[in-house]
């Protein structure tokens, strides 16, 4: 893939109804393509993108519930080289929420794993979640070049 590659994986348990599971999903990322692999005695949906234009709706509910700061300190515990990954919980991205979980066991059903990769890494960071004084954001960067 180009320079920047964005994955999404979330579980799929036998209780849980696919279509809904995708809703959760594609409420925070607009992947290109997706596909579904088993794991014992559930599936994994694995979606892939290599735009950063398929967080668009991330970012935007970032904005819109005002979490910009938490965000922030979130994903920059959570880098690691050029990749920084994070969890969401199922049930809260369904209803078109984000909330962030230090762990997975925080989501019952398993979170949904967002991992983004990315030379400029940082920069990406700062456009998902710039940095605020309270709670508006300090600048708003135009979205990294792939």
């Amino acid at each position: 893939m180009g320079s920047g590659e964005i994955v999404a994986e979330v579980e799929l348990r036998p209780t849980e109804s696919e279509e809904k599971v995708m809703k959760a999903l594609t409420n925070l990322f607009d992947p290109e393509r997706v596909e579904k692999v088993q794991a014992g005695d559930y599936e994994i949906i694995r979606a892939y993108a290599s735009s950063l234009a398929s967080l668009q709706k991330l970012h935007r509910l970032l904005r819109a519930q005002e979490i910009l700061e938490a965000a922030r300190s979130y994903m920059l515990k959570e880098l690691k080289g050029d990749a920084v990954t994070m969890l969401f919980h199922k049930q809260a991205a369904y209803e078109g929420k984000v909330s962030l979980l230090t762990w997975s066991e925080e989501s019952p059903l398993g979170p949904i794993k967002i991992t983004i990769r990315h030379p400029s890494i940082r920069d990406v960071i700062d456009w998902l979640a710039p940095q605020t004084s309270r709670g508006r954001p300090l600048w708003e960067r135009s979205m990294p070049d792939p």
